[in-house]
């Protein structure tokens, strides 16, 4: 990987560790509606989980496969999940793709830090 693909990944990595985290919140607090209010908010959910799709298509552009398609894979899951109506079950997936995001930013951290770039 280059510096260039490296800061992207990181870019990149910090975009969608915040959608995965607020996916998340919002299958929480979804969770507590009442049920009228829950159909809205999955349409919610699915809206941030298609727009954390999006960075990983653009992530993948940008700064190569590393670990994307496995990140996607986790969140079709997700998806799949909430469209079968269990979407509090959904979580440990997002939980489990926003894992490997993590390690994506942090082994880009720790490229950038070594190049004395952070």
């Amino acid at each position: 990987m280059n510096i260039r693909e490296t800061i992207m990944a990181f870019s990149q990595s910090e975009k969608i560790k915040s959608g995965l985290i607020w996916v998340s919140n919002v299958i929480e607090s979804a969770g507590r509606l009442p049920e009228p209010q829950k159909q809205g908010a999955e349409k919610v959910i699915k809206a941030i989980v298609g727009m954390v799709l999006q960075e990983i298509g653009l992530a993948r552009k940008l700064a190569g496969a590393e670990t994307w398609d496995e990140i996607e894979r986790h969140i079709d899951q997700g998806i799949v999940m909430i469209n079968s109506g269990v979407a509090m079950e959904s979580v440990v997936h997002f939980t489990q793709a926003l894992s490997k995001v993590t390690n994506i930013g942090q082994r880009s951290m720790t490229y950038l830090k070594k190049q004395g770039l952070l």
